[in-house]
C-alpha cells in the first residue's frame, strides 16, 4: 500500500492485492476534490429514476420552498460515492471487486443546486471473508460551507485476489 499526491491535496492511495487491502484497516484516506452539483445533473437523475419531486426539478417552485432553491436527491448524493472513492483509492492485483452493500446511510443535510461536495473516506475494517477481502468503509459527503454532511454511508465491498 502506498500514498501519492501532494500534502494538503486529496490523497491517492494504492492498495495492491491481499496484503495491501488488509493494511488499509483503520486508515483515513483523506478527502477528494470538490465536485459541483448543477441542475442538469439533478434533472438527469430525476429522469433516470422517475423521481421528479418539485424540490429537485422545479426551480421556480423550489425558490419559495424551505431551501430557497432546488436540492439534489439524497440518492443522487449517494450515487456519487463510487466516483469519490475512486479518487482516493486505487486497488490493484485483484481479479474482481464488487459493491456488497451498505450497512447504514443517513442524509443529515441537503445539497442545494450549485453547491460543491467532496468525500472523506475512512476504512473502518478490512478482513478476510471466505475467498475474498471485505472492506467496511465510511464515506462522509461534505457540502462546502455546510455545518452538517450531506451523506454518511458505511459501504461494504469485496475483492477477490
Amino acid at each position: 500500500m502506498s500514498q501519492t499526491g501532494a500534502k494538503g491535496a486529496a490523497a491517492s492511495w494504492v492498495a495492491d492485492g491481499r496484503d495491501g487491502l488488509l493494511a488499509l484497516a483503520g486508515r483515513d484516506l483523506g478527502r477528494t476534490r470538490w465536485l459541483t452539483v448543477e441542475q442538469p445533473m439533478i434533472d438527469a437523475f430525476a429522469e433516470i429514476t422517475g423521481d421528479r419531486e418539485w424540490i429537485h426539478v422545479d426551480p421556480a417552485r423550489a425558490a419559495a420552498g424551505p431551501y430557497g432553491t432546488t436540492i439534489a436527491h439524497g440518492f443522487l448524493t449517494l450515487s456519487l460515492l463510487p466516483v469519490l472513492m475512486q479518487e482516493l483509492l486505487e486497488v490493484t492485483g485483484v481479479r474482481l471487486r464488487v459493491n456488497y452493500g451498505l450497512n447504514r446511510v443517513r442524509f443529515p443535510a441537503p445539497v442545494p443546486v450549485g453547491s460543491s461536495v467532496r468525500g472523506h473516506l475512512v476504512i473502518d475494517e478490512s478482513a478476510e471473508a471466505g475467498d475474498s477481502i471485505q472492506l467496511l468503509a465510511t464515506m462522509t459527503v461534505e457540502v462546502e460551507g455546510g455545518d452538517k454532511p450531506a451523506c454518511v454511508a458505511q459501504m461494504v465491498s469485496r475483492a477477490w485476489v
